[in-house]
């Protein structure tokens, strides 16, 4: 199957071309992707007339991006970033902070997605890097990351700055101290008022129930004591058995 190339296929064909490509491959994947059309089409006609403009605008592209890398191949550029122990960066160089640097030296500005960067760079000194503008035009240049260098009064400022949040932890784990202590005591106070709490209710029921073994022992002892109550007869009984008693004699 030959095709006409709409746009640029990696590692297969750029716009404008004619090639030859699998039937698989076009119809699958070529033609619906709208990547590419039939040579014999009548769209590929209308195609051919607008990619010699296309390839025109390229060319020139092309030769411009010949030229910046011929200006660029072998160079170094200097980044300062702030860095700490061990030479490592407190944050990191990226392509966009290539390109820019690399903008400003030709008075031009460079496409981040031209530089090849694995991945941020974190570390001071020279570092290696290339630029890839098309698959066949290339440039290796030198990245020297390098310590920025703090003014006296801003490098004071900073350890000021520093030091504040030191000091705001330091006193906040102070007060936290603090009021765990006073927290303790107070349960420790509320324990042992609860304790004395117990106590009193505990001699409470104690008196109550001695209370009432007095009180029981009391009314025992008293119904042992207590002697049964004699009748008295009747002083009326009395007389009428005297009277009795006179008139039999």
């Amino acid at each position: 199957m030959k095709v006409v190339f709409i746009e640029d296929v990696p590692d297969v064909a750029l716009a404008g071309e004619t090639k030859e490509v699998a039937d698989g491959y076009g119809r699958n994947y070529l033609l619906p992707k709208k990547l590419a059309v039939l040579a014999d089409s009548a769209a590929s006609n209308i195609l051919k007339a607008q990619m010699k403009q296309v390839l025109a605008r390229r060319a020139q592209a092309e030769a411009e991006m010949k030229e910046i890398a011929a200006r660029l191949d072998g160079t170094e550029i200097t980044i300062r970033a702030k860095a700490g122990e061990k030479e490592r960066l407190y944050g990191s160089v990226t392509a966009a902070d290539i390109a820019a640097e690399l903008g400003n030296m030709v008075g031009q500005a460079i496409d981040k997605r031209k530089v090849d960067l694995e991945e941020p760079i974190r570390q001071l000194g020279v570092h290696e890097v290339t630029l890839k503008f098309t698959h066949d035009i290339n440039a290796a240049i030198k990245v020297l990351v390098e310590a920025e260098e703090a003014a006296p009064e801003a490098a004071e400022k900073e350890a000021k700055e520093e030091k504040k949040p030191r000091a705001r932890r330091a006193k906040k784990a102070q007060e936290e101290a603090i009021a765990a202590e006073e927290a303790e005591v107070l349960a420790e106070e509320a324990e042992a008022e609860g304790e004395k709490l117990v106590l009193k209710l505990e001699e409470s029921e104690v008196a109550d129930v001695k209370t009432e073994e007095a009180e029981a022992k009391a009314e025992e002892t008293e119904s042992k004591v207590k002697k049964p109550k004699v009748k008295k007869k009747s002083t009326k009984k009395a007389e009428e058995k005297v009277e009795e008693k006179e008139s039999g004699e």
